[in-house]
């Protein structure tokens, strides 16, 4: 049971490097100079919609400055806007331009391209027994939805969609 285990582990581990190396290249792809730490706060902003600066570090993990420095540095290359929260002016908010709202569907499209090359190199049966196992491990692993994705983050219970799949569909092959 331990080899079985232990098999399966590095089969994700190996697969999960693929992935990566995906994921790096669909942000290369685009040749805009956009770190992995600011595609995460892009990602979150996209996945939550504006965003307290408090609260955006406290998803994240970080101090309130590490944030403040990742927004400067967006605010700069017109990927996110900062304004005073409505309803209490000494809270700024973060949010998407539609410039940032862009970068993050193009990467995400691009990305979606890479992996259908991969997986259509694949035979059908090969294809769905993958989507099956995949959307397995999603759901063990606690995945939301593809409009939630956030690099693993947590939102709220609302955003999660209700059916079993990752995606909120029925996985194709």
């Amino acid at each position: 049971m331990q080899n079985d285990v232990a098999a399966v582990t590095e089969a994700v581990l190996s697969a999960s490097r693929a992935l990566v190396g995906i994921a790096a290249r669909s942000l290369a792809y685009l040749g805009e100079d956009v770190t992995l730490a600011q595609y995460r706060v892009l990602v979150l902003l996209h996945g939550r919609g504006p965003q307290a600066m408090g609260d955006l570090a406290a998803t994240l993990g970080v101090n309130p400055s590490t944030v403040t420095r990742l927004c400067d540095v967006l605010v700069y290359k017109r990927l996110i806007r900062r304004k005073p929260a409505p309803d209490n002016r000494r809270s700024v908010s973060a949010e998407l331009t539609t410039r940032g709202r862009g970068l993050v569907d193009d990467v995400m499209d691009r990305r979606r391209l890479l992996i259908n090359d991969v997986v259509t190199t694949l035979p059908p049966e090969a294809q769905r027994r993958l989507a099956r196992s995949l959307n397995e491990f999603a759901g063990a692993a606690g995945e939301l939805s593809d409009r939630a994705w956030t690099l693993g983050w947590p939102l709220d219970a609302e955003d999660d969609d209700s059916d079993d799949s990752p995606g909120g569909q029925e996985a194709e092959p």
